[in-house]
């Protein structure tokens, strides 16, 4: 597919998405959001795409937030669909069968610290920036920022940066549990890469079935959680990846996965 905003390109079995609007700071108009759209469900499908790397261009802005222009004229409803608009082409990415990883390489404010937390995993650049900052403009966070954020850093702290619009730095960020690594930004997206690699060289299968697990799981208590996991489990046993997995460990060898 051809895009206006986003470019995707795939090497060597990762697929690295990259929001193209440096002249905006990666802002995400509309237009973007729906480009992500087809490229996720794009994606989704492609057999030859083990994983994603999602960045922003330039060296200033992973996404800087949401473009401010076409919010300005929402009514009540308008700006209620642009919200599950964003929502839903979020949740395409957390809910994908592959790992996706963010590769935060400056600003990711707004729509932009929103999309890294749907992200399976953030790396950030060691100038990268976060922050919901909707409440300075009288309005919220529409993409999911208010349910994301306190599930990943607790309530008491997600209040504080939702209700203040205050920036953190990539440090702060990976002290409260935002983020999961910090990076030079000269070896982001090395690191970002190394560690999708890793994940890559698991069982697919087993991968895919964690990320359910997790997401699933996080939604219900912790006996419907457990319960969810011991059929994913019993799931995993029914494929090829699992007489593979066990039976190179007990011959001492490199599994080959089929991803089956």
């Amino acid at each position: 597919m051809s895009y206006k905003n986003i470019t995707v390109e795939k090497r060597n079995g990762i697929a690295f998405i990259t929001i193209n609007r440096p002249d905006v700071l990666n802002a995400l108009n509309i237009e973007t959001v729906d480009e992500l759209r087809r490229a996720a469900l794009e994606l989704r499908h492609d057999n030859e795409a083990k994983g994603i790397i999602i960045t922003g261009a330039g060296e200033k802005a992973f996404v800087a937030g949401a473009d401010i222009s076409e919010l300005r004229d929402l009514g009540p409803e308008g700006a209620k669909q642009y919200s599950l608009r964003g929502q839903h082409v979020l949740s395409i990415f957390e809910n994908m069968q592959k790992p996706v990883v963010a590769a935060v390489n400056g600003f990711a404010l707004g729509g932009g610290c929103e999309f890294a937390m749907a992200c399976h995993i953030r790396i950030a650049a060691e100038n990268a920036r976060f922050g919901q900052p909707e409440v300075k403009l009288g309005v919220i966070p529409g993409f999911g920022g208010t349910q994301r954020l306190a599930r990943l850093v607790g309530k008491g702290r997600a209040m504080q940066l939702c209700l203040t619009g205050e920036m953190i730095d990539a440090q702060e960020a990976y002290r409260i549990g935002l983020v999961n690594k910090v990076a030079p930004a000269e070896s982001l997206m090395e690191e970002a890469e190394n560690l999708l690699r890793t994940i890559m060289k698991q069982g697919p299968a087993a991968v895919a079935q964690t990320i359910e697990a997790i997401n699933r799981g996080l939604e219900v208590d912790l006996a419907t959680g457990l319960n969810i996991e011991a059929i994913l489990f019993g799931l995993s046993a029914a494929g090829e990846d699992w007489k593979e997995g066990t039976s190179a460990f007990l011959e001492k060898r490199i599994p080959d996965f089929k991803g089956k």
